[in-house]
């Protein structure tokens, strides 16, 4: 990666780092990434017409009343107003309509902060992955002081008073990772391109984080095609990092684009990040999500595909670079048709459903599998358990949200597994107040739109892999009326029809995906 560049794409702000940030107030505003952020601003208000920019003579900016601009704002972080003049001549238009001016300043530190922001500290040759938390304080953290300390300085010195409430909002990044380009175990010579690609080691989030996504559902199908996809790609490091996914007992390795970064990074409150003895064994799949340009149009249907890799044992999924693709749900949907489809490969049977273990008072325990299709109701049935029997329930472990597999020990006992640490819910379906209780670590997706989403952790990796003998399996059925022919809880009498009823797939749509 470059050093120290700043990247703005549409609603994003990516700051890669490879020296040390900035220290003092004069080494920001100086910096190249200021000026970028300043010039953008400038842009974005002369699109308006904006009487912001009557802090310029004749509401008319160019390079050099910009540098004029900088310079009067960097005064203003230890002068006061009516001292700077007789520092700097040229300081006098600016300062002319203090109020103005104070409008201007708080116009642009908002529009910084409307950006979706993130950091990303390449570790090549530092390994500041094995002082994460250092480098956190000393990346994300300083910025965000910094940019807090000078918005105040000079917000203060124009208007000549202090505050009297002050709100420590984010104003650095939302989202920090540590990433490293790693030599990982692939078989195949195809893929040993991949190896120049940063995989990031470690993450920061400052939640609760709110992402506007492109799209709010999904279109089409995942089909398996012939042809490998990464046959057709060049991934540029520069524009493309890797999230290594523990998914159930599988290593993913999810490469995504830079235009995607806001929902990839999204991923570590759905999947496990694998760590270094994970990346010494060859992954069992690869996701490649921002494919630019037409590549992938054609091979099927839909261009979201994917391919089994015999020769080399490796599965390979792949989607388009296009906005109707800006969505959490293809992402994770991908993630879970790779594994499920590794999964039957082995012989043994994927799941779409949640899995509970249930701890009643009396020391009764019993796993529940919940099974069912998108949209049936399968996640908000963990909720009604949890609002609805919380006095009988001694401990709920929540071990799959929405998929898993399901293996049979030695004696042919079923025992399922999970995949997913967090849950990806519609704020609709959740009881009122509950999202509001895990706001502290959840990440909200297009929350003012139908299909609004909330992403948190929910379960323990450890717990989603240990195994757990399952006692009950339930089918959720959202798509037919209660009456004496079908009560609320209905026995299957026997396997035939619990198979007709799956392959039927009936189930009310929630307008998740089409």
């Amino acid at each position: 990666m470059q050093r120290s560049t700043l990247r703005i794409i549409g609603n994003k702000a990516v700051l890669n780092i490879r020296e040390r940030m900035c220290e003092t107030a004069e080494e920001l505003l100086a910096s190249d990434q200021f000026r970028m952020v300043l010039n953008s601003c400038l842009e974005n208000l002369k699109s308006k017409n904006s009487p912001l920019l009557e802090i310029f003579s004749n509401c008319e900016f160019d390079e050099e009343s910009v540098n004029d601009l900088l310079k009067t704002l960097t005064f203003l972080v230890k002068y006061e107003s009516n001292v700077v003049p007789h520092i700097s001549e040229k300081s006098k238009t600016f300062l002319a309509d203090l109020d103005n001016l104070t409008n201007f300043v708080e116009y642009m530190y908002d529009y910084w902060r409307h950006f979706d922001r993130f950091i990303i500290n390449d570790s090549d040759g530092d390994r500041l992955d094995k002082r994460p938390y250092r480098t956190f304080n000393e990346t994300i953290e300083q910025l965000t002081h910094l940019i807090r300390t000078v918005y105040r300085h000079i917000q203060e010195n124009i208007t000549g008073s202090h505050p009297n409430v002050y709100r420590q909002v984010p104003a650095g990044a939302e989202m920090a990772v540590i990433s490293l380009p790693k030599e990982i175990a692939y078989v195949g010579e195809k893929y040993k391109k991949l190896n120049n690609i940063p995989v990031i080691r470690q993450m920061l989030i400052y939640p609760p984080l709110v992402i506007q996504q492109p799209m709010n559902k999904r279109t089409g199908h995942f089909k398996r095609i012939q042809v490998n996809p990464i046959d057709l790609v060049e991934l540029n490091s520069n524009e493309w990092i890797c999230y290594p996914a523990k998914v159930g007992k599988l290593l993913v390795m999810v490469y995504f684009h830079l235009d995607f970064f806001d929902l990839g990074f999204s991923m570590c409150n759905l999947f496990q990040l694998a760590d270094d003895a994970d990346l010494q064994k060859k992954p069992d799949a690869l996701f490649i999500y921002g494919v630019p340009g037409n590549t992938l149009d054609g091979l099927a249907e839909y261009s979201t595909v994917f391919c089994d890799d015999q020769e080399n044992g490796i599965f390979v999924g792949a989607i388009p670079n296009r906005p109707e693709f800006g969505y959490f749900g293809y992402l994770k949907k991908m993630i879970l048709t790779l594994h499920n489809s590794i999964v039957m490969k082995s012989g043994n049977m994927p799941f779409h459903g949640a899995m509970v273990k249930i701890l009643l008072q009396g020391n009764k325990e019993a796993t529940i599998l919940m099974m069912g299709d998108t949209g049936a109701g399968k996640s908000e049935t963990l909720e009604a358990f949890r609002v609805l029997a919380e006095k009988h329930i001694r401990q709920l472990t929540i071990i799959a949200d929405d998929m898993g597999s399901i293996e049979l020990d030695s004696k042919g006992y079923p025992i399922g597994f999970g995949t997913e640490i967090g849950a990806f819910l519609r704020l609709d379906d959740l009881q009122p107040g509950y999202a509001f209780g895990h706001l502290d670590r959840s990440i909200i997706m297009n929350p003012s739109q139908v299909n609004a989403r909330i992403v948190f952790p929910v379960t323990k990796f450890e717990t989603l892999i240990q195994g757990h003998k399952i006692d009950y399996i339930l089918y959720a059925n959202n798509y037919e009326e209660i009456d004496n022919e079908h009560p609320v809880i209905e026995r299957f009498s026997y396997a035939e029809w619990y198979l007709d009823i799956c392959s039927e797939g009936a189930g009310m749509s929630q307008g998740t995906s089409t």
